[in-house]
């Protein structure tokens, strides 16, 4: 499932309409990173240039040219060198961008350092993102001073550089609805993860082994990998926020949070569920449970447009106050408790984060110092959680080690959110008959 070519064309227009006049846009490609010696990890393109392109490969660097009809879109990408294809698979070639990619012109990569500075010439302002990549960023600065070497030639160089980040990653975050439906079928695939996680679990078994389950379901249905490390955390474990080691024996009696999306098409989901190892809450983990799944629905009603970024975490944390209170592992009023911030000792994250291409995706949180306003077509997570930690002494015996979140995929509508991930089951009596079947 991919976006069509006409989306990416749009996304350029779009971009190039909010650019200054006699200006040009230089977006890089992500640079391949070695995992160890002579091994480098899978390669995965840079989110604002494929945004822009649908383009994976290494080593090509976009050029947007606004007003300029012969010269609008422009791409440097690697040549077609059959020796070095037999070792590392086939490339596009310059000659095929402009028919695959829409391109106006395409150079090789190599040509660059001679190409690239005669396309500045007396331009104004140069919009690109600095501080990803030093390495880019010295050539950037280097292509910019040769153009100043030609001053005596009368041509002038741009005396500006301007973040290409902000009008950029505004865009990413008003999805449209062909990219709804590719995260709706992102969610979809992971859900099934979940459910198969659920299915097949039994006390002995170990943490990686679920996290096999995930990456079958994940691959097997179209996914070629997961949108960031999962989480497969029994027990104690699941009190560990960001637990990747995953290699936990998973006993009876553990609760098992697994954080976990699959990336489709460069989309990514993100779901959490937590559920019993032997498939029955005790009264404590029903009670913690119960309470965040009530936080949750609270969170998700909150997620409209019009409503502050603020409201559905504000919502989550009134709901955990006064559950927590009322269980005793809280003293006080709620307005104290709210004031002071000691219910963070149990709930310590946001209750969300923008979703898209990058799993803690781009856009403001804050316009002008306050929550920004939601916008139908924002995709964000709702994830409150509780984690009492294994060593709290303030705390009865039974609730420590205690680890719960539940996080959903909502798409901000002008009435109720759209619910991407609501294929998994999440009430207590749901998953108990999942896990029994």
């Amino acid at each position: 499932m991919k976006l069509d070519s006409n989306e990416y064309s749009r996304r350029r227009q779009r971009l190039m309409e909010q650019m200054a006049p006699n200006s040009l846009a230089i977006v890089s490609s992500a640079p391949s990173t070695v995992r160890n010696r002579d091994v480098e990890h899978p390669y995965r393109q840079d989110s604002d240039f494929y945004y822009l392109s649908g383009f994976d490969e290494e080593q090509a660097v976009l050029v947007l040219m606004p007003g300029d009809e012969q010269h609008e879109f422009i791409l440097f990408c690697q040549e077609k060198i059959p020796e070095q294809e037999i070792w590392t698979g086939r490339r596009l070639s310059p000659e095929a961008a402009p028919a695959q990619l829409g391109a106006d012109q395409a150079y090789a990569i190599t040509d660059i350092d001679t190409v690239l500075p005669r396309l500045m010439e007396d331009k104004n302002t140069v919009y690109a993102t600095l501080g990803a990549c030093p390495e880019f960023d010295h050539r950037l600065i280097g292509w910019i001073n040769h153009v100043k070497t030609q001053v005596r030639n009368g041509i002038t160089a741009p005396r500006d550089i301007s973040a290409l980040d902000h009008l950029l990653h505004e865009m990413r975050l008003i999805k449209s609805e062909a990219e709804i439906a590719l995260m709706r079928r992102a969610a979809d695939i992971s859900a099934e993860a979940h459910c198969r996680a659920m299915q097949t679990v039994q006390p002995g078994q170990f943490e990686y082994q679920l996290e096999a389950e995930l990456m079958h379901t994940f691959m097997a249905a179209g996914s070629r990998w997961p949108a960031y490390p999962s989480i497969v955390g029994a027990g104690d474990n699941a009190c560990i926020l960001h637990y990747t080691r995953n290699d936990a024996e998973i006993k009876d009696g553990d609760l098992i949070l697994i954080d976990a999306g699959c990336e489709l098409d460069y989309y990514a989901s993100d779901i959490t569920r937590t559920f019993p190892a032997n498939g029955r809450f005790s009264k404590e983990q029903a009670a913690l449970y119960q309470l965040v799944l009530d936080a949750q629905s609270a969170a998700i009603d909150a997620v409209r447009a019009g409503n502050p970024w603020q409201q559905p975490h504000d919502a989550a944390v009134q709901v955990l106050v006064d559950g927590l209170i009322e269980l005793g592992l809280l003293a006080g009023s709620a307005e104290e408790c709210i004031e002071q911030e000691t219910y963070r000792r149990f709930y310590m994250h946001k209750t969300g984060h923008w979703l898209g291409m990058d799993v803690h995706d781009v856009g403001e949180y804050r316009v002008n110092g306050q929550s920004r306003t939601l916008e139908p077509g924002m995709v964000l997570t709702v994830e409150p959680g509780l984690y009492v930690a294994p060593d709290d002494q303030t705390v009865e015996a039974c609730w420590r080690g205690i680890g719960i979140r539940i996080e959903d995929d909502v798409v901000v509508r002008d009435g109720p959110c759209d619910i991407l991930t609501r294929n998994v089951p999440k009430t207590i009596a749901d998953i108990e008959a999942l896990m029994h079947r």
